[in-house]
């Protein structure tokens, strides 16, 4: 039975067939040479078992020239028959005519057939394979990071992801435009074509079992939207939301967001500090980069430190967080670190004589 899909059917709830062109896995890069290889030892595996079956049941079969079906006989007859070429009122009748055949013909025939059907076989193929592999996918993800908006912001979120250990599989991108996700699944992420203010676009997106979310909207109100939508999916996620314009802060926090990043206050302040300190700047950005150079990190108190201070412990410490909020090392609450607290603190990435 032919299950029939309705214009206003939620996404969330179609199978993964359904979803191809809607979700995009990351191509699985091969050598051409290896994947004719592959074919080729595919076709010579079905054309033995064939011989093997007309050889052994050879009294079965009845050759024109009454001579019995020798195990030539059965190559040639298994060639013809996989290849589709039938019989007709001219067959060869030597050996020798019927060798050239298995040797020289049938491979011309062969070439043909793959230049001429080669082409929409690898698209129902891919096609095939591209919703299995949606389906696997679908039933296994868990603890992932949705990024929803792939321009410069998301881009660089992702960067920092991927630079701070993050693997690729385990990051989706949302966005509308095929050009951002063609360059996301180039890098092996999962892309999911739609809108982030859509609930069933993050349903299929996985948010609901998501473990973070990044929404790097390029417009303020979408980003509002969007956090709203994921934070009633997904009520345990940490949400992170970019903001252009310091007045819409207070929108996103109130729309659930845990993080607010200003982005145009950001660069800002930036740009005015390179005015005067531009090593300064330079710092900021090897903070800022998880996999060269410094980057700021977070790890848990070790039971040796509890009780002392942190401004006194090897790592360069900048503040303690402490039942979910933040403490600066020089703030009263951060004198002495506790069980259960988190560091944030400078982590050497490169060593000195790489830097």
């Amino acid at each position: 039975m032919i299950r029939r899909l309705h214009p206003g059917e939620a996404l969330a709830s179609r199978p993964g067939h359904s979803l191809v062109g809607v979700i995009r896995m990351p191509d699985v890069v091969q050598s051409p040479v290896r994947a004719i290889l592959k074919r080729v030892i595919g076709a010579l595996t079905a054309l033995i078992a064939a011989v093997l079956i007309v050889y052994f049941d050879r009294d079965g079969y009845r050759d024109v020239n009454g001579d019995g079906m020798s195990l030539l006989d059965a190559v040639y007859y298994a060639t013809v028959s996989l290849s589709t070429t039938g019989y007709g009122d001219i067959a060869p009748a030597s050996s020798s005519a019927r060798l050239v055949n298995v040797l020289v013909i049938t491979p011309l025939r062969v070439l043909f057939l793959i230049v001429l059907v080669g082409t929409t076989l690898e698209v129902l193929t891919e096609r095939s394979r591209q919703a299995l592999r949606i389906q696997k996918w679908r039933t296994k993800v868990r603890d992932h990071v949705v990024v929803v908006g792939y321009g410069t912001k998301g881009r660089s979120a992702v960067s920092a992801l991927m630079g701070d250990g993050a693997e690729p599989g385990s990051i989706v991108v949302v966005d509308t435009t095929q050009e951002a996700l063609d360059a996301a699944s180039a890098i092996g992420l999962v892309t999911v074509h739609g809108s982030g203010t859509s609930n069933d676009v993050l349903r299929v997106a996985g948010v609901p079992r998501a473990r973070a979310v990044v929404v790097a909207a390029n417009r303020d109100d979408t980003a509002v939207l969007v956090t709203l939508t994921a934070r009633e999916l997904a009520p345990k996620a940490q949400i992170v939301a970019s903001v252009r314009e310091r007045e819409n802060e207070h929108l996103l926090r109130q729309s659930g967001a845990d993080s607010v990043v200003v982005s145009s206050e950001t660069a800002g302040r930036l740009l005015g500090m390179a005015t005067a300190t531009p090593s300064v700047v330079d710092m900021v950005e090897d903070l800022l980069t998880p996999d060269a150079g410094l980057a700021i990190a977070e790890r848990d108190v070790e039971p040796a430190e509890i009780g002392g201070s942190p401004r006194h412990l090897p790592d360069i410490v900048l503040g303690v967080v402490r039942d979910g909020k933040l403490y600066r090392v020089d703030a009263p609450e951060a004198d002495a670190v506790e069980a259960g607290d988190r560091l944030l603190y400078v982590k050497k990435v490169t060593p000195p004589k790489e830097a």
